[in-house]
């Protein structure tokens, strides 16, 4: 049926009956329940009748069928002119007529990838509730990952996390390395928070996802109103990972310019720059020779603490489900190349978790709580513009680089030998 799109999506809209839409998009958090429709919330025919020859017409949606879906109906037909102005049209001519009774919803049909409208009464879209206050399940969840935090950095300590408890102090040692990755991921949220405000959208509490591997997996953050269009959506996608990538990088840089504090640093091996595109190309350029295969490097841990802000940011650049990179996705692409992505990326993270614990847990985050769908944006048809788009695929592309490794010799007595045996073996 043609109803098929916000089928997929009801359970997780909702909305107040105040002047502000609300809706749930996000995971679905322990406590959540869905909603039942009160049978008795029909939109009746004469309404109806009015919807289709006095608010939809030639100028905005020429209707040329209709199918009822739940407590509203979906309108099939033919878009006149640009998306956002006979939206625009379609809404101020409904409010006139009907007042906040019903909310309409400008969408591309899955089916056939036409244009439908689908006008439901706000009462329908109730706000979910859950039986663990929001602000004291994200407080849980915030202070695991402090502890989380503070124990990645405290290597002595990840072997046997009950000896915590009685070397409190030497937990206290990680704290310089949470605090660099907890200031990317502060960056991260804030940037969502201040951009969303600007652009009058709503977001939840953050619930900052605790990680033994990297300190934190970053943190899932619900939207909480109605998205006007896709380009508002992207803008605040986009602006969370493009914070913490900039920030994360100045940090990396920095590592690598500043001397450690202790005139020692942290020794590492050289191969583990291998681990990322991104960050062994920076080393590469900036350390030259002196990175060498198989030997041991000193560098300041500043270098090693921004690298995990940065795989943090490209973890949730992923363009799966209501991740941030899901988000730009759907917000570039349109729903169905998301959910293309977002299928792509579970069966790439799930090859992936056979040889990475990191990507094993996230697979697992992803298909539980942040596989979507994605909850109905109120006019969809409309594209980005160009400089939101071309944003959108930095960040995508930032994130790739983060976590695909660096395939190249860092030597170039490697490069030679491995020329000289390909040449003697032809």
């Amino acid at each position: 049926m043609a109803g098929k799109l916000l089928l997929e999506v009801a359970p997780r809209l909702c909305l107040k009956q105040e002047a502000d839409d609300e809706v749930v998009s996000g995971s679905p958090l322990p406590g959540v329940k869905p909603q039942q429709l009160d049978e008795s919330i029909r939109i009746p025919k004469e309404t109806i009748d009015i919807l289709r020859n006095q608010v939809f017409g030639f100028d905005t949606f020429f209707v040329t069928s209709q199918e009822p879906y739940e407590g509203g109906v979906l309108f099939k037909g033919n878009l006149r002119g640009q998306a956002a102005k006979s939206y625009e049209k379609l809404t101020n001519r409904m409010q006139n007529k009907f007042g906040d009774e019903y909310k309409i919803f400008l969408l591309v049909n899955p089916e056939d990838d036409k244009p439908v409208a689908v006008v439901v009464p706000r009462k329908t879209l109730q706000p979910e509730t859950t039986a663990v206050p929001e602000w004291f399940a994200a407080g849980a969840f915030g202070l695991v990952t402090i502890f989380t935090l503070l124990l990645r950095n405290v290597p002595a300590l990840q072997s046997n996390i009950l000896s915590t408890f009685d070397n409190p102090q030497l937990l206290m040692d990680g704290l310089p390395g949470a605090l660099v990755t907890a200031l990317v991921l502060g960056a991260h949220e804030l940037s969502h928070i201040l951009v969303a405000k600007s652009n009058e959208v709503k977001l939840g509490v953050p619930y900052f996802v605790p990680s033994w591997q990297i300190g934190s997996f970053g943190a899932i953050t619900r939207i909480t109103s109605i998205v006007p269009k896709r380009e508002v959506l992207l803008k605040v996608a986009v602006a969370g990972p493009l914070a913490g990538f900039s920030l994360g990088l100045v940090l990396f840089l920095l590592g690598f310019i500043l001397p450690p504090s202790d005139g020692i640093g942290l020794v590492v091996d050289a191969s583990v720059f291998h681990e990322s595109f991104l960050a062994g190309g920076i080393a590469k350029l900036l350390l030259g020779d002196v990175l060498k295969e198989g030997t041991p490097i000193s560098v300041n841990p500043l270098v090693i603490w921004a690298w995990a802000g940065l795989l943090i940011n490209a973890i949730n650049s992923i363009p799966a489900g209501e991740l941030d990179g899901g988000r730009i996705s759907f917000a570039i692409w349109g729903r169905k190349a998301s959910a293309r992505f977002t299928g792509f990326s579970i069966v790439l993270l799930g090859l992936s978790s056979l040889l990475n614990d990191v990507a094993f847990y996230w697979v697992v985050l992803i298909f539980f709580l942040q596989r979507g769908p994605i909850s109905p944006v109120s006019e969809e048809i409309s594209d980005p513009e160009n400089k939101y788009v071309a944003l959108g695929l930095l960040v995508l592309v930032l994130g790739l680089l983060v976590c695909l490794p660096y395939p190249f010799p860092f030597t170039d007595e490697t490069v030679t030998s491995f020329t000289s045996n390909a040449i003697s073996n032809l």
